[in-house]
């Protein structure tokens, strides 16, 4: 399916969760020294409620994807938690090694200082129920996007990909990411301030204000001139981009089997 056709169900999938994961509202006051780890199914409603906050607490993480039918992560997250589903966090700042999604954001929240809502609670129902219901709009013909499998060539090094939770144009690449089994540095990108809204062509035309408005936001504006996501950087080839339909052609013809 086209990406622009994909977007449409993709925008559908944000309203359900009302943009959970688009703009830094709770942005994290500690920064990890080492990287946060998410063992992580693209597909599943508990993997996204993790990103979201992920995203407005404005962390980046390695995601290292476990879809239904892998080995490669599955075998690792489960030595490392018998048993566990997934999310799985992995924190070597602190030596924790946890699942279950809402306690992952109170985990994130109280140790790196951010005042993301807790979703214990009475609004844990809604939460899941609303991401359950965005889970649903990734069907396509042929099952759900970014849940299955597919044999992939193993890359030596993680690939980067900037990217927000809710962003309709950068799902489709973080599925195939995950049905390849591809490990990735995800540098959340989430906006800023009001003028980092609507697609880049439009909200650069008509608001003209600074790029910069977040610390990776930044980054590619100083280093690509332009801001929009997703963009991959992949350091085993020495490959960088934008643009999503570009990007689902390169990781197949690279890493497809």
């Amino acid at each position: 399916m086209n990406t622009n056709i994909d977007a449409i169900f993709n925008l559908l999938a944000g309203t359900a969760r009302g943009w959970r994961g688009t703009g830094v509202t709770a942005r994290a006051r500690k920064t990890p020294e080492k990287p946060l780890k998410l063992y992580d199914i693209e597909i599943s409603p508990y993997c996204r409620l993790v990103r979201e906050a992920l995203s407005e607490m404005d962390l980046d993480v390695i995601i290292l994807p476990c879809p239904v039918g892998s080995k490669r992560f599955r075998d690792e997250a489960r030595a490392l938690l018998p048993g566990t589903k997934f999310p799985m966090l992995v924190d070597d700042n602190t030596g924790v090694v946890m699942n279950e999604s809402a306690n992952i954001i109170d985990y994130l929240a109280k140790t790196y200082d951010s005042k993301l809502k807790s979703q214990q609670g009475v609004g844990r129902k809604v939460a899941v129920g609303s991401s359950v219901l965005a889970s649903l709009f990734q069907y396509r013909i042929g099952g759900f996007q970014g849940m299955k499998a597919r044999p992939a060539k193993v890359p030596a090094e993680p690939l980067v990909l900037y990217s927000f939770e809710a962003s309709p144009y950068s799902k489709p690449v973080r599925a195939r990411l995950c049905e390849l089994e591809i490990p990735y540095l995800l540098k959340n990108t989430p906006k800023g301030k009001m003028t980092d809204l609507g697609p880049a062509v439009f909200r650069d035309k008509l608001f003209k204000g600074p790029k910069a408005t977040t610390r990776n936001r930044a980054w590619l504006a100083e280093n690509t001139g332009h801001v929009q996501v997703p963009y991959l950087i992949d350091p085993n080839t020495g490959v960088a981009m934008y643009e999503s339909n570009d990007i689902l052609r390169y990781l197949d013809s690279t890493y497809g089997a």
